[in-house]
């Protein structure tokens, strides 16, 4: 008997760096440990993927949902997160040094432990986010009211 909903692919591992997956729907899928480095992820649906351990480096995710994502651990060096959705994505130990955030939606997410050295979090809404143990903070985000 076939089930209804199939679970998406498993891509633990896989090499996409540098390939062009704009739009692209990864809702869901088990992205551990992928190299993403410097992949067009423009407003891909990445909602729930378990991208934990992935290597994001320089990869533009601009406009991206990341809502509910898991990225514990995920190198993100440099990504281009501007105007993404990351609500409640688990960012616990990422590396997201000059990331740039301006005007994600952080809201809710939990950035334990990770690493925001030189990332522009300009008018990101980081209502509920989890900071505690994050280092590299700048002084604005003690304001964590989201902004149109």
């Amino acid at each position: 008997m076939a089930h209804a909903h199939a679970s998406p692919p498993g891509m633990a591992g896989a090499n996409l760096a540098r390939q062009g997956l704009s739009g692209k729907d990864f809702r869901g899928h088990d992205l551990r440990g992928a190299n993403l480095a410097g992949a067009d992820l423009c407003g891909a649906d990445l909602s729930l993927a378990d991208l934990s351990g992935a290597n994001l480096v320089n990869a533009d995710l601009q406009n991206a949902n990341l809502s509910g994502a898991i990225l514990s651990g995920a190198s993100l060096n440099g990504a281009d997160l501007r105007h993404a959705c990351l609500a409640e994505a688990r960012l616990a130990g990422a590396v997201l040094e000059d990331a740039l955030l301006s005007h994600a939606d952080l809201s809710g997410a939990n950035l334990r432990g990770a690493d925001l050295h030189h990332a522009d979090l300009h008018a990101a809404c980081l209502d509920r986010a989890w900071l505690d143990g994050a280092s590299g903070l700048p002084p604005y985000t003690t304001d964590k009211t989201c902004h149109d």
